[in-house]
């Protein structure tokens, strides 16, 4: 079983900044990939971006370039830079972890974007 809990997560002005945590109950060294999602109230929950093991990442398409996601292995940890954060941006935000053919999630950690 792997446990995930998520940290970060506030209310912040639009143009601003946010980094959420993800800290995870196993390596990551042994994990497939590990992402985070969004779920924004009235809609369906929505890929921010992934990244596997071998570091590679990926991104939904509008969130190119604003969000950033990385790891800390020594920390068994991943993290979510968000910058330029807009109103849309608000949601609750999971994390997500793949390990050996199973998905485990965070229990969501709220982000509120005024305008």
């Amino acid at each position: 079983q792997v446990q995930l809990v998520e940290s970060g997560g506030g209310l912040v002005q639009a143009g601003g900044s946010l980094r959420l945590s993800c800290t995870v109950s196993t390596s990551i060294l042994t994990i497939n990939s590990m992402g985070w999602y969004r779920q924004a109230p009235g809609k369906q929950r929505e890929l921010v971006g992934r990244i596997t093991s071998g570091g590679s990442t990926n991104y939904a398409d509008s969130l190119k370039g604003r969000f950033t996601i990385s790891t800390d292995n020594a920390k068994n940890t991943v993290y979510l830079q968000m910058n330029s954060l807009k109103p849309e941006d608000t949601a609750v935000y999971y994390c997500n972890v793949y390990k050996w053919g199973r998905d485990y999630w965070g229990q969501g950690t709220q982000v509120t974007v005024s305008s």
